[in-house]
């Protein structure tokens, strides 16, 4: 029996609360994702630690992971993970993209992503399902969806424009983009499905401390 294998490209590094709390951010994408048995390895494409491109045959599935950086930044990490998307996807690697990972994918895909006109989006969203063009082959775990989700959400940034060929599948009031599927090997989610309540609630708390948003009582 084969053990699957996965890799989290990590585009942020560790917050001293979820290093101290989770033991890092890989922890907490193998505990949402990760089944028993399989294996998973970490690649801080953030600092240039990136996956070997004649090791890519061996993995079943990457991970990228939100970042506070702008998939539309020109770093030079994130033009390298622009190439190295657009090879998994010739290669029809199953990827999914979370936050910026799904910006990022939609961006080295072809399609256009940038700063939203309505600005932050923070905290557990409603999100509708195009229930009729989901494709449900891609995880298992969602053949049943519903026609709407519950979302943790925290970004700035959205997706305007999705690459030719793909399939805009949930959208919610404030985003129009929330997730798209291209064939049955990619996945993007603006929200964080592997976030706690604990991690947002610290992230709004740093946030607020650096003034890098405004808290409306309205």
């Amino acid at each position: 029996m084969k053990v699957g294998r996965y890799a989290v490209l990590l585009a942020a590094r560790d917050s001293e609360f979820v290093e101290r709390v989770y033991g890092g951010y890989f922890n907490v994408f193998v505990a949402a994702f990760g089944e028993e048995g399989e294996r998973w390895d970490l690649f801080r494409v953030v600092d240039d630690e990136f996956p070997d491109m004649s090791e890519l045959y061996k993995y079943d599935g990457f991970v990228i992971s939100g970042s506070p950086y702008d998939a539309y930044g020109n770093d030079y990490w994130i033009l390298k993970l622009c190439f190295l998307l657009q090879t998994l996807d010739a290669m029809e690697k199953k990827v999914l993209g979370i936050c910026f990972g799904h910006q990022v994918l939609c961006r080295s895909l072809g399609g256009k992503v940038g700063k939203a006109c309505s600005g932050w989006d923070i905290g557990l969203r409603t999100v509708k399902v195009v229930k009729d063009l989901w494709v449900p082959s891609f995880l298992e775990e969602l053949d049943e969806m519903p026609s709407t989700l519950s979302i943790i959400e925290c970004h700035q940034d959205e997706v305007f424009e999705v690459p030719m060929g793909a399939q805009v599948v949930a959208f919610s009031e404030k985003t129009g983009v929330e997730m798209f599927v291209i064939g049955q090997h990619i996945l993007g989610i603006q929200g964080h499905p592997e976030y706690t309540k604990d991690i947002l609630y610290n992230i709004i708390d740093r946030l607020l401390d650096n003034n890098s948003i405004q808290v409306n009582n309205q």
